[in-house]
């Protein structure tokens, strides 16, 4: 599977998770339902709002980790330009946009 950096939020400008997977499409199911403990379940964290693809796990995983060091600023700014409704994508990526 492709890997993607992705960001969830509790609601616009909220409370910020940024991830890296194998597969988006269950990742975020995990986080939506929050099917596992830890800190997305405990902050409500269940919007997708930001992804991005990679080649290569490991150009993921560096991503991931420079992202995690962000100010939140420009965390907020990235989600924006691509996402600037803070919409959920979830529907997006399994392919129930309307």
């Amino acid at each position: 599977m492709q890997p993607y950096v992705y960001i969830m939020a509790s609601r616009p400008r909220g409370t910020l998770y940024v991830g890296v997977t194998g597969n988006l499409v269950q990742r975020v199911w995990v986080h939506r339902d929050a099917i596992m403990p830890g800190f997305t379940r405990r902050y409500g964290v269940h919007m997708l709002v930001y992804y991005e693809a990679h080649d290569l796990i490991t150009a993921a995983m560096r991503r991931e980790h420079n992202l995690k060091h962000w100010p939140r600023r420009w965390k907020i700014e990235l989600v924006e330009a691509m996402n600037p409704k803070w919409e959920d994508l979830y529907p997006q990526i399994v392919g129930f946009e309307g």
